[in-house]
């Protein structure tokens, strides 16, 4: 591992070490919690609080490249969301989460939890997709809560416009089981077969079917009804105007090599960003930050 990528002392609560593919891994265990994290994409890969089952999904077929996008976890996805608009060869969710971040802060604060803080180094070469000189800071609080922000900083003399989502993936017992409540009456675009714009209407979302929708113009928390786990998840978020539910379901998980066929059933996403009509312009000397929070409670 380059020590370029660890500029900061460790707490007792933090160990680096050799992780999946021999990524390097910071493992956060304090008396609240347990979480794992790559500086791969500043990438989450467990978050477990005291007295729960792990909160977050991980493919058992996730590649784990130096080169390629770890499948699961929570993948920050920056500065465009899906494929790229204009340019085809462009990584798909960005380049965020395909460079190796650096942490510069690593301590334990007085309420028990522990916080990381990781920059993203500028992408060498400039990708022609992203001609813009721009600061990105992620913050991970691992506690009783996980809670993690991203900050996007225009150091440039012209404004510039981004996309980005914190796009995570939650462990259920079985999708087709649980309910995800807090979008009833929300407006979004149905991306499965096309870009609909239809409306939730007085439902919670249940899954029959493949999903990817964006939820538009809300900031509403959302809540994962687990029956099969007897938990529910909530999902509460400042800065975003986007939330994005996706489940590939049987044909699109087989379709993808870095997720396994059967995997489906177990995960859902539920994620906090501003995509699509919701981009962010950046003035020069601006700054924007997203955060979401993340608890567990008993059903």
């Amino acid at each position: 591992m380059p020590p370029t990528l660890v500029r900061t002392a460790l707490p007792p609560t933090v160990v680096l070490a050799d992780g999946e593919g021999g990524l390097p891994k910071l493992t956060v265990t304090n008396a609240l919690a347990r979480a794992e994290i790559y500086l791969h994409g500043a990438h989450i890969a467990a978050w477990q609080p005291r007295g729960h089952a792990d909160v977050l999904w991980m493919s058992g077929k996730s590649h784990w490249q130096d080169t390629k996008p770890i499948r699961g976890g929570v993948p920050i996805c920056f500065p465009w969301f899906g494929p790229h608009a204009s340019d085809g060869s462009a990584p798909g969710h960005g380049f965020a989460r395909l460079l190796d971040w650096i942490l510069v802060e690593a301590r334990d604060d007085a309420d028990g939890t522990t916080q990381l803080t990781f920059q993203m180094p500028a992408p060498a070469p400039p990708p022609p997709a992203w001609p813009h000189a721009c600061e990105a800071t992620f913050r991970a609080t691992v506690g009783s809560s996980l809670t993690m922000a991203l900050e996007v900083a225009n150091p440039g003399p012209a404004a510039f416009t981004f996309e980005e989502a914190l796009h995570t993936y939650f462990a259920v017992q079985d999708v087709r089981t649980i309910a995800i409540r807090g979008l009833e009456g929300v407006d979004y675009l149905d991306k499965v077969g096309g870009t609909a714009r239809r409306n939730q209407g007085a439902d919670p979302i249940r899954f029959t079917a493949e999903t990817d929708r964006v939820y538009l113009d809300t900031q509403a928390t959302c809540t994962i009804d687990d029956p099969g786990l007897g938990r529910r998840i909530v999902v509460r978020k400042t800065g975003s105007a986007a939330t994005v539910v996706w489940n590939p379901w049987v044909a699109k998980a087989k379709a993808m090599p870095d997720y396994g066929d059967d995997e489906w059933p177990g995960m859902v996403c539920v994620e906090t960003g501003n995509v699509n009509v919701h981009a962010v312009t950046l003035a020069p000397g601006a700054r924007h930050v997203l955060t979401a929070t993340i608890d567990v409670e008993t059903a």
